[in-house]
């Protein structure tokens, strides 16, 4: 796909950089989302737009990427800083969002959010990736995807409604066709055995991996 609609949108999360996370990023256009912005000199990028109300950037980010043109916010906003970047991406063009630091942070209600709006731009058509370095996520919504990790590392489907017709292959547990209730930990800590692939006929859900993780190997 063409970097210029792959869109890293930089969010406040923890971000622990490895091969997989400059694969992802690597040509891709970028825009920050306030402290995000810290991320940016690590991965070597320079974000077109840095888009928030600054309230969780220090005077040395600000000093230091003085010359990224801004676009600022109140405080008091119906939006997060990460979703007003991900609307300027998707402005510009985007159909790919990689949304790096999704994770972590200070702020668990801005990380619950990032993954719910992972599963909403999916089925407004958009491909999304999230990423830390150490945990991945993309949604599975009806229909089928494939997801390359290393074999013997950890994976789980999130559901966030009950899922109908859930099937994976490529996992030292794989499913045939299951009903899984809302609130269910049967898909939780399965093992990728190299490409995974998942399908679903009804609901909604994320696929989170950590590919470094070979603890139930």
């Amino acid at each position: 796909m063409s970097s210029h609609s792959t869109f890293a949108i930089l969010l406040g999360g923890a971000l622990e950089i490895d091969d997989r996370v400059l694969a992802l990023t690597g040509g891709a256009r970028a825009i920050a989302a306030d402290g995000g912005m810290a991320h940016a000199q690590a991965l070597g990028m320079t974000p077109e737009l840095w888009v928030g109300d600054f309230d969780s950037t220090s005077p040395d980010l600000t000093t230091r990427h003085a010359a990224i043109p801004r676009l600022p916010f109140p405080a008091e906003k119906n939006f997060t800083d990460g979703e007003l970047a991900i609307e300027q991406a998707i402005e510009r063009g985007a159909t790919r969002l990689i949304l790096v630091g999704s994770f972590g942070g200070a702020r668990t209600d801005h990380a619950l959010s990032h993954l719910l709006q992972a599963v909403t731009l999916a089925e407004r058509g958009l491909d999304v990736v999230l990423t830390s370095g150490v945990e991945e996520a993309v949604p599975l919504l009806p229909g089928s995807r494939d997801l390359d990790l290393p074999a013997g590392s950890l994976f789980s489907v999130v559901a966030f409604t009950a899922l109908n017709g859930l099937s994976l292959s490529g996992a030292k547990y794989p499913l045939d066709n299951a009903d899984i209730a809302f609130g269910a930990s049967r898909t939780i800590s399965n093992v990728a055995e190299g490409r995974l692939t998942a399908s679903l006929v009804s609901g909604r859900a994320l696929i989170v991996a950590r590919p470094h993780d070979f603890s139930g190997a």
